[in-house]
């Protein structure tokens, strides 16, 4: 999106009014009115502001000005949505307060720019995560976490451009006074190299090393960045998704014109799996956002064969029906996984679930269009030098519990839950985890995400090499160097005793609000049960909801009356190895309905989401933001309490199911 630099040296004048976004519905409105507010009345302010309350997920059909018609459309404070279409332009908010860990969830680089084109010029929160504040470095929306600007705003006083960019590192304090990472690109990156390789003598982890061995130099920026630094790298591979190509491509050609000249096309990889049950999401139709949504799967369409991209494209049901098993197709990061990504390399993709792949033993990050955008161009990936933590998973996993349930159970512990993980490397290892398959590991690492991480890394092991002997016919020899030194540093060490973990569901609201099942006193009676989604959608993932259903269809027993369950595959190769294995027969025995990969009601844009407020859906999925999914109280749980909640007609674990039928 265009965006113009500031001087060097230059003070910003700003709306005197802030919007506050509070969890007083009440203050949210008088802020935005423009009547005067201080910062003690507004608090507390909202805090896990998720991109799915700044740009609802419908919103992501438009990639141009008509953005900034939207945000905060989908902010809830309190009970109340007290932000509606054209507010924030028609009020001239510039500079907009909040809580902690703000801009959780999607990569979706609409959210930054929605604000932006709606006006707003600079964001105030006590933290940020970390794709959300890179995104808007990239589009050059200013961010800060020094709540002394608010009085000083108010007070009509100009902010020096140095003040806004205190404390963050060198590259993104350049790409915000360039006006955004596309100027930076045409003034700093004209001269990229990879740098001689060097022997390091320090300890250093696998994340370290990877990086290390992907590094670029440019203008700005070292090829050896020690935490906190910015830095450019090298992607072996790169993918895009249908919601961010048409808006990629539209900055591109704004700003190059037309053709481009992509950097090495050949690791561009582009796939369609957000939409293919569209026409059967209540948030499109119920909007009339399909036909938008046909035009930006079209732009991508279009873009791709342009330049002659790879293409993964999702089928539809009666596309499913005439396929001969040779299209692959499914949700893109695990895609990635089932078919390019191998250990030692280093993957990005315009998703938050990119660190799926870190189950191989690579480095996969989520990023924005901007970066994607640049990327494509240049063959340089932004990021900002995290640290790791170590997580030990120690023990063994007890029977009924999953890796799902340490993920809920690990976004529930108090350290977390306050932001320790924001913007770091989670680095999974332990006894426990060396007992956990390829499938079970990509659920940890996928949910680095919700866990407010840069990634999820497991380095690989004999696990790993059978995954990829036997899943892609790749006979891989492990290198010395795959794993961490002993010695290496991490900021902190938490372990989890793998067996004290119980089944695990998490509150609606978010998917920190976890807590053993059965801790949940009063019965919660369910609508709706969803199987599917990229972190549980994948093999492993249907072997624990078949053993439920076949255990269920062998005692005559079906999905519970006026409950509705849904099994979507993750990919192709899923829906094969289900139908190979005979599971389909139980499957359809207790009344579920079947659906083709895609990421479907977990993204709200397919069969599964709830479609009104006084529904209850217990999901498999790995967020449960307000909206997400539907109007409706999303419950995460594991795959095999999904399936047995769907028998018995509320959360029950498989283990209380079975005793209610001895």
């Amino acid at each position: 999106m265009p965006v113009t630099s500031p001087a060097h040296g230059a003070a910003l004048s700003f709306a005197p009014n802030p919007l506050f976004l509070s969890c007083s519905a009440k203050v949210v409105s008088r802020s935005l009115r423009g009547e005067r507010v201080v910062l003690a009345e507004a608090r507390p302010l909202r805090d896990d502001i998720s991109t799915d309350e700044i740009t609802p997920l419908p919103i992501l059909t438009h990639y141009d000005d008509k953005l900034g018609r939207y945000p905060y459309t989908g902010l809830r404070a309190g009970d109340a949505t007290p932000i509606g279409i054209d507010a924030i332009r028609a009020q001239g908010v510039e500079v907009v307060v909040a809580g902690k860990r703000y801009g959780k969830g999607s990569s979706r680089e609409h959210s930054p720019a929605a604000e932006k084109l709606a006006g707003v010029r600079l964001v105030i929160a006590e933290s940020f995560e970390r794709i959300y504040r890179q995104n808007a470095d990239n589009i050059g929306l200013f961010t800060s976490t020094d709540f002394r600007l608010v009085a000083r705003i108010q007070a009509g006083e100009a902010i020096p451009i140095e003040e806004l960019v205190a404390g963050r590192d060198a590259l993104a304090t350049t790409i915000l006074k360039s006006g955004g990472l596309l100027r930076f690109g045409q003034r700093f990156m004209r001269e990229i190299s990879a740098p001689a390789h060097v022997q390091e003598t320090r300890p250093r982890t696998l994340f370290e090393k990877i990086v290390a061995r992907h590094a670029l130099t440019t203008e700005l920026t070292e090829a050896r960045p020690a935490p906190g630094d910015g830095a450019f790298v090298r992607a072996d591979w790169r993918f895009i998704h249908e919601y961010y190509t048409g808006m990629a491509a539209h900055m591109l050609h704004a700003t190059f014109g037309r053709p481009l000249a992509l950097h090495d096309p050949a690791s561009i990889l582009v796939f369609e799996d957000h939409t293919s049950y569209v026409e059967e999401s209540p948030a499109h139709v119920h909007d009339g956002l399909v036909p938008n949504v046909m035009r930006m799967v079209g732009a991508q369409r279009e873009f791709a064969s342009s330049y002659g991209l790879h293409t993964h494209r999702t089928l539809t049901e009666a596309q499913a029906a005439a396929d001969d098993g040779s299209n692959a197709a499914g949700i893109s990061h695990a895609m990635v996984a089932e078919h390019y990504a191998l250990p030692g390399q280093l993957v990005v993709g315009t998703d938050s679930h990119t660190p799926h792949s870190g189950a191989l033993g690579c480095v996969a990050f989520g990023v924005g269009t901007t970066d994607m955008a640049n990327a494509f161009v240049t063959g340089a990936v932004r990021l900002t030098m995290p640290p790791s933590l170590r997580v030990v998973l120690d023990g063994h996993l007890a029977a009924g519990a999953t890796a799902k349930d340490v993920v809920l159970h690990l976004l529930a512990d108090p350290f977390i839950r306050a932001g320790g993980g924001v913007g770091k490397v989670f680095e999974f290892c332990g006894a426990a985890l060396r007992h956990l398959s390829t499938d079970e590991r990509a659920t940890l690492t996928n949910m680095t995400a919700e866990l407010g991480g840069f990634t999820g890394i497991v380095a690989p092991d004999s696990e790993t090499v059978r995954f990829l002997r036997e899943r892609r016919g790749i006979d891989l020899v492990l290198e010395p160097w795959m794993a961490s030194d002993e010695g290496a540093a991490y900021a902190q060490t938490l372990h989890i005793d793998c067996a004290m973990v119980p089944p695990m569901v998490a509150r609606p609201g978010d998917p920190g609000n976890g807590l053993p099942l059965t801790e949940v006193v009063t019965p919660v009676r369910i609508d709706i049960a969803y199987g599917g989604s990229c972190t549980a959608g994948k093999r492993e993932d249907f072997d624990h909801y078949h053993a439920v259903l076949r255990w269920a269809a062998d005692r005559g027993l079906r999905v519970a009356p006026g409950v509705q369950l849904f099994l979507q595959f993750g990919t192709t190769s899923v829906r094969d190895h289900c139908i190979a294995e005979g599971y389909m027969a139980a499957f359809e025995q207790v009344g579920a309905r079947m659906l083709q990969p895609s990421c479907g009601a977990c993204g709200n844009c397919g069969p599964g989401g709830s479609v009104r407020a006084d529904q209850v859906t217990v999901s498999a999925i790995n967020r449960n933001f307000p909206g997400r999914g539907g109007p409706g109280q999303v419950w995460l749980a594991s795959p095999p309490t999904v399936a047995a909640s769907a028998i018995a007609g509320e959360l029950v674990s498989f283990e209380t199911l079975q005793q209610r039928y001895a």
